[in-house]
């Protein structure tokens, strides 16, 4: 949360160059199949800000800062449970805009993992901490991926959308070495990678200096 916090207090200074806005939403996360855990989607939530520099042309931008909370349930022979995995997102997207009330985007994104947290029935040894040692020693910190959505625009200021997120970049790091420690049983022997679609909600906030722009035009 410090570290969200922080990157929001680096935008500000760029917020005078377009309109800021605020989301939030639910995250259906998986990752790509895995025979060998028997995955399944996980829900999560979303929320951030974002800039979007004021265009009347077909094309525009957005900038995001978000969190993301993703993972997926799993089920193995031995092992049942989920597993949770906090994200720092930083999409830079392209946005269409098809009528002022619609607007197609495409873009890219990284990713930074802040938090990863399994909870399953063999998580917990008897002194009550994971048997496993720590969570993040299995997966990789950073990802990045590319993504696209519809965002529609009902009403001034007011924004609802969906939109799908594909990585690129492998979720786990590799332990083919044989001095690693054993991963455990819902970490599979192949590489997979994060997936998730998003439904949100936000606000955005108008630039003042355009608006009065348009009282002199009016």
């Amino acid at each position: 949360m410090k570290r969200f916090m922080l990157c929001g207090l680096i935008a500000l200074p760029f917020l005078s160059f377009g309109q800021i806005g605020i989301k939030a939403g639910v995250n259906f996360a998986n990752v790509t199949k895995s025979s060998s855990i028997n995955n399944s989607s996980r829900s999560g939530f979303n929320a951030g800000i974002f800039l979007a520099p004021p265009s009347k042309k077909i094309l525009s931008s957005r900038t995001e800062l978000v969190f993301s909370r993703q993972g997926y349930n799993y089920k193995t022979n031995t092992n049942t449970g989920n597993v949770n995995l906090d994200y720092i997102m930083l999409p830079q997207y392209m946005a269409i805009n098809i009528t002022k009330f619609v607007q197609i985007q495409l873009g890219a994104q990284m990713a930074f993992l802040i938090n990863a947290k399994a909870d399953s029935n063999k998580t917990t040894g008897s002194s009550g901490s994971s048997p496993y040692g720590k969570m993040m020693d299995y997966y990789n910190r950073f990802d990045y991926g590319y993504g696209g959505g519809v965002e529609i625009h009902p009403v001034s200021g007011l924004l609802i959308g969906a939109r799908i997120n594909i990585s690129l970049g492998d979720l786990y790091k590799d332990y083919t070495d044989p001095s690693s420690s054993t991963p455990p049983s819902f970490i599979p022997k192949v590489d997979v990678k994060n997936n998730v679609f998003q439904i949100y909600a936000g606000w955005t906030f108008g630039n003042k200096s355009e608006k009065k722009s348009k009282k002199k035009e009016e």
